[in-house]
């Protein structure tokens, strides 16, 4: 049996990782989190309150999977993969991104989302905003609606919330942890 915890105490489990995966990046560790089967249930629970609406749950790969297949699994919605370029195996759109430390492509099957579709959008961390933008304008162009954005921790310095909402101002952003 799993003992409730806080979403504060589930959060305080997510280590710094200093100089990866390059120097100068302070990685935001969230294993310790996943592996505590409280803390994993609290971070759940409090992302299955955002938008109850959404009819389908979009993950960002790789961390944005889990949190979103669970979030799908809780509310028995659909759930999109958002991949690295090359790893769908069906008709596939694109989009290129900048990232703190380089340049990346995601993609996901053309045939994801039906169109008018409401979806809420997941990852893990919220930097500079790349990566994000990037599934808005995929899920966009798919034909679906994104009604929200949540993440799990944002790191306010890098300024990634502004840069989505000067892309998107009309989207609403939610973080679980500001750092």
């Amino acid at each position: 049996m799993v003992v409730a915890m806080k979403l504060e105490q589930a959060l305080a489990l997510i280590r710094e990782v200093p100089d990866f995966p390059v120097p100068g990046i302070r990685f935001q560790d969230i294993t310790p989190l996943l592996s505590n089967g409280a803390a994993f249930s609290a971070v759940t629970k409090s992302l299955a309150c955002i938008d109850v609406e959404a009819t389908l749950i979009a993950g960002i790969e790789a961390r944005g999977f889990i949190l979103a297949s669970a979030l799908a699994n809780e509310r028995s919605a659909g759930f999109i993969p958002i991949r690295k370029g090359g790893k769908l195996p069906h008709s596939t759109l694109a989009q290129s991104y900048g990232l703190e430390y380089g340049v990346d492509t995601l993609e996901m099957h053309v045939d994801a989302i039906a169109a008018q579709s409401r979806v809420l959008l997941i990852d893990d961390v919220l930097a500079t905003g790349g990566t994000i933008d990037a599934a808005v304008s995929l899920i966009e162009r798919g034909g679906g609606i994104v009604s929200h954005v949540a993440v799990l921790l944002e790191i306010v310095e890098l300024k990634g919330r502004a840069k989505l909402l000067q892309s998107h101002p009309d989207l609403t952003v939610t973080s679980l942890l500001a750092i």
